[in-house]
């Protein structure tokens, strides 16, 4: 609801033109007001005038469009595009403005509060994501900074100082300009703060350069994803050069361990990382997935002196000791998301998987058991296993081949847990052709009776609502869920996989030549 407060801003930032023309005899603490107001309704240049002209100490964006008590509708979800980039120039010319730097408070900007999600609700439809949002932020740096050289400013205007909190997303095609804008961040009047960052298609000398000009003292977050060829040498390398004493969470690219080709030299190499892991007292989450660990977890986690809140451990060919150490450490009793995505947890390790669920019930919630050959036999087992998992909000386990009625089963148990709001479910298995075999390959993937789904997906909705939790939100994300970063960048991506592909062929070709 809407207080008279937030209707009377709506009706004030409407009017554009008599909003800019009026902002110099608003109070302080409107600006706040304003702002949200002028995000909800889109008018970008409302917004611009308004940072260019704030007047108060901070700038942090996740609390400005977050629930407030004249508006309860968190904004934060809408990277419109409009009010994002009217919000980012605003910035550039708060510095630019000719009003006495002396009477400019603004110190800190957050933009870290900025929530990237798949549906828009913004009328111009069009995002800007955390990949342009870095690439914006940069050339605003570098276009401030050539225009405070070729232009005669305000004396003052060199001592204004704002350090800019940001999550960084850097890749290839934006390398450049985020290296030059963080080369140059001392000299410029907005300092870059990278407390968030991810790589992704860049090469690993450019990755090692990149993240020393963040300033690493200040992350808390290293995303290492996809097309950056990270291997377990390389990880050592990193932490043994960089310190990350705030970083809370780490993701590694698919294949950086791989113990099925372990050497004694390598066994050295990965007790030096968990050594190092260790000593970042702040790491609670973690996500290591397509990873070979097979044997290894207790060498790479136990060195750690904090317990992890989240742990993706998907697809790393875990065995009955792994399980075992994961569902005895202290660990367990702190897990508040869980990947363990390709395992077949009933048959390999039933009774640690049991344990280790007991074990993090009270805090779990978030749990995905993608691809782990989950079958009817084992829906009893599994029900049994969530039941103490009253806190959980969130259970994927699509890839499984459960039938329509062991579905059905599962879905009027889900019901009862209380804080549930996102599951995601597999095609049942007899919406199939007949011969199918799990895990389902990309090719058979998309070849099931789709009116059949859809009739088992209208049964299975429609006990949600016979239990009162249309809060529930049920889906069957065939490719995975949606990650903000990926659709983003999908173009540069797939470029870069046609390339490897085309690469791999020709030295296929020139070696079969050859031979």
């Amino acid at each position: 609801m809407k207080s008279l407060r937030f209707i009377s801003a709506e009706a004030f930032v409407s009017n554009a033109e008599f909003a800019r023309k009026s902002l110099g005899g608003v109070a302080h603490n409107l600006f706040p007001l304003l702002f949200k107001a002028s995000y909800l309704l889109e008018q970008g240049e409302v917004i611009h005038d308004l940072v260019k002209n704030w007047p108060l100490v901070d700038f942090n964006i996740g609390k400005l469009l977050g629930t407030t008590v004249d508006y309860q509708e968190d904004l934060s979800h809408r990277t419109c595009s409009v009010c994002l980039e009217s919000c980012l120039t605003g910035l550039r010319d708060y510095v630019l403005n000719h009003s006495s730097p002396y009477t400019k408070k603004l110190k800190v900007v957050d933009l870290t509060g900025i929530k990237d999600v798949e549906v828009q609700f913004c009328e111009c439809k069009k995002r800007m994501g955390r990949w342009t949002r870095t690439q914006l932020l940069s050339k605003l740096c570098l276009e401030l900074l050539v225009y405070l050289q070729q232009t005669q400013c305000n004396p003052g205007t060199s001592e204004i100082s704002i350090d800019v909190l940001i999550d960084l997303y850097v890749t290839e095609r934006n390398y450049e300009l985020a290296v030059q804008a963080l080369l140059k961040k001392c000299y410029c009047p907005l300092k870059i703060c990278c407390v968030a960052f991810r790589s992704d298609n860049l090469a690993l000398q450019k990755f090692f350069y990149i993240i020393k000009l963040t300033d690493p003292s200040l992350l808390r977050k290293l995303e290492i994803v996809h097309n950056v060829r990270l291997e377990m040498e390389h990880l050592e390398i990193l932490f043994n050069s960089i310190h990350f004493p705030l970083l809370m969470s780490l993701t590694l690219p698919a294949r950086t361990f791989n113990v099925r080709r372990f050497t004694d030299a390598d066994e050295g190499i990965l007790t030096n990382i968990g050594e190092k892991m260790g000593e970042m007292t702040q790491l609670t989450e973690l996500s290591i997935s397509f990873s070979i660990l097979t044997g290894r977890i207790r060498k790479l986690l136990s060195p750690l002196k904090t317990p992890l809140k989240m742990l993706d451990v998907s697809n790393c060919s875990l065995n009955h000791a792994d399980m075992a150490y994961l569902a005895n450490s202290f660990h367990a009793n702190h897990l508040e998301a869980l990947d363990l995505s390709g395992h077949n947890i009933h048959d390999l390790y039933p009774s640690t998987f049991f344990k280790l669920l007991s074990h993090s019930s009270s805090v779990l919630k978030s749990l995905t058991l993608e691809d782990c050959n989950i079958q009817d036999t084992h829906v009893n087992m599994l029900i049994l296993s969530l039941s103490p998992c009253q806190k959980l909000q969130e259970f994927k386990f699509i890839g499984n081949p459960l039938s329509s009625q062991a579905l059905k089963q599962l879905f009027t148990f889900l019901c009862e847990l209380p804080m549930l709001k996102t599951v995601e479910f597999p095609v049942p298995r007899d919406c199939y052709p007949t011969g199918v075999t799990y895990p389902i390959d990309d090719a058979s993937l998309c070849r099931y009776d789709r009116r059949k789904y859809e009739s088992v997906a209208e049964e299975l909705n429609l006990i949600l609502l016979q239990a009162n939790r249309e809060d529930v939100k049920a889906s069957t994300p065939l490719f995975g869920s949606y990650d903000a970063a990926v659709e983003e960048t999908n173009n540069e991506l797939g470029a870069y996989l046609i390339k490897s592909f085309k690469e791999t062929l020709e030295k296929f070709t020139t070696s079969f030549k050859m031979s």
